[in-house]
């Protein structure tokens, strides 16, 4: 569970000083010569009161203060060993309500499919482009796939799709793949603010009918990517719908992500392992090569350990990425853009957690956020079942040692992973299925705090 923090508000004073002036009493009327200088006097005191009083006057009307405002504070919680760029804008108000290192350059991953689906529409409406295209960007947008995007890449000029995209949009931080890598779409250079000016464009700018295909793929997000990553994270997993998302991830080994209906279909690198005897899976996933964006599929590989060429100098290629970008909120209010680097060796689970509690932390304009617990796991190849037995259909199954939502919990089918057994099972209602309490990091079978279903 995720410990809300607390945190204290700063209270800025100005004190304006206002002169005091003390009353004169009116001079006797004696005689009419007297009355004169009386008068006369009248005026030199009124006079001599108003000098003094227009001297004192600029401590209490000071000329009005110009200078900008200044920004909110942060709420971001960036996890320690993470690096991030955020951005966070309110279109209801014009305003950005988070902004952590919102100018640094990220490689894409596959956050750039939303470039190359823009590219391949540009002056277009989606009802014209040939079937294979129009499947290519559903996929591609949908499920994250690979092969789309490598096939677009090649077909429409690889780097010069990002020059194109640039010049358009207004974009400052993106930059194609550095020279040493021109057919890595994903080594592509992007920062959180350019990601936000993308999404402004496809709200605000863009012909409707692209708009609302581009928007309604992201809607239809499956959890279980092409390669089978499980890309629920971040965004989709901190905030009930409605939103739309378009997520990226590179340098991982192993995402996790098998649903049932993927079982024999699936690479053998993203097998799950061997199963406990209770037909739990316990086992851990085969290594695979991790996609990048490649031009040709079968050459995706590992980021080497270096760093970008010319045009993107900035950009790390070595550690481990995932970005989490989309809209959030009735009337898509809030554009939210997470960028993250992490240490080398991190587990996609481990990676997940943290870009789920950097989520959280976020001020997110009109989200609403689940109800329930926040628990970490242990173990990997954990499935996530339809009711709280063994023999139910396996829904999917869960990244390694990642942090799940539990809205209840409830007794089912006893378990056994010696030296445990527990009979006690949680509902995951992001997954719409149970888990044992076996993998749950909790020291007890029955989680303290969490309601019986």
């Amino acid at each position: 569970m995720t410990p809300l923090t607390s945190r204290g508000r700063a209270r800025a004073e100005r004190r304006h000083p206002s002169p005091r002036l003390r009353a004169s009493a009116p001079a006797g009327p004696a005689d009419a010569r007297r009355r004169g200088r009386a008068t006369r006097a009248g005026l030199l005191t009124a006079a001599l009161a108003a000098l003094l009083a227009t001297a004192a006057a600029p401590t209490a009307t000071a000329a009005p203060d110009t200078s900008p405002s200044p920004p909110a504070v942060a709420q971001a919680e960036v996890p320690a060993g993470v690096t991030a760029g955020v951005a966070v804008f309110d279109r209801q108000t014009g305003t950005f309500t988070e902004q952590v290192n919102s100018a640094g350059q990220f490689r894409s991953a596959s956050v750039v499919k939303l470039l190359l689906a823009l590219d391949v529409l540009w002056g277009r409406t989606p009802e014209s482009l040939p079937a294979a295209d129009r499947t290519r960007i559903d996929t591609m947008l949908r499920s994250s796939n690979d092969a789309a995007a490598s096939t677009i890449w090649a077909n429409n000029g690889g780097g010069a799709i990002i020059d194109r995209m640039v010049a358009r949009l207004g974009l400052t931080d993106t930059a194609r793949p550095p020279a040493t890598h021109p057919g890595y779409w994903g080594y592509t250079a992007m920062s959180a603010r350019d990601t936000v000016r993308i999404y402004r464009y496809l709200l605000d700018s863009a012909p409707a009918p692209v708009r609302d295909y581009v928007l309604g793929n992201l809607r239809q997000s499956t959890r279980c990517a092409s390669d089978g990553y499980d890309q629920h994270f971040g965004i989709a997993g901190s905030f009930n719908r409605p939103w739309a998302v378009k997520q990226g991830w590179s340098g991982f080994t192993s995402g996790g992500c098998t649903p049932a209906a993927a079982t024999g279909t699936a690479p053998a690198a993203k097998a799950a392992g061997t199963a406990a005897p209770t037909a739990v899976a316990t086992g851990t996933a085969a290594p695979t090569a991790v996609a990048t964006g490649t031009a040709a599929p079968t050459a995706k590989a590992a980021a080497p350990a270096a760093r970008a060429g010319a045009g993107a100098a900035a950009v790390d290629l070595s550690r481990p990425a995932l970005h989490t970008t989309g809209l959030v909120g009735p009337g898509d209010r809030a554009i939210v853009a997470v960028l993250t680097l992490h240490p080398t060796g991190t587990t996609y689970g481990k990676a997940y957690t943290d870009v789920g509690r950097l989520t959280r932390s976020l001020n997110v304009p009109g989200a609403t956020r689940p109800a329930g617990t926040w628990i970490g796991t242990w173990g990997s190849g954990v499935r996530v079942r339809a009711q709280a037995s063994t023999d139910s259909a396996a829904i999917t199954t869960l990244p390694a040692g990642v942090e799940v939502l539990v809205g209840c919990q409830k007794r089912g089918q006893q378990v056994s992973v010696p030296p445990y057994v527990n009979d006690w099972w949680a509902h995951l209602p992001q997954l719409g299925g149970y888990m044992t309490n076996i993998y749950l990091s909790s020291p007890d079978n029955q989680v303290p705090g969490v309601p019986v279903c």
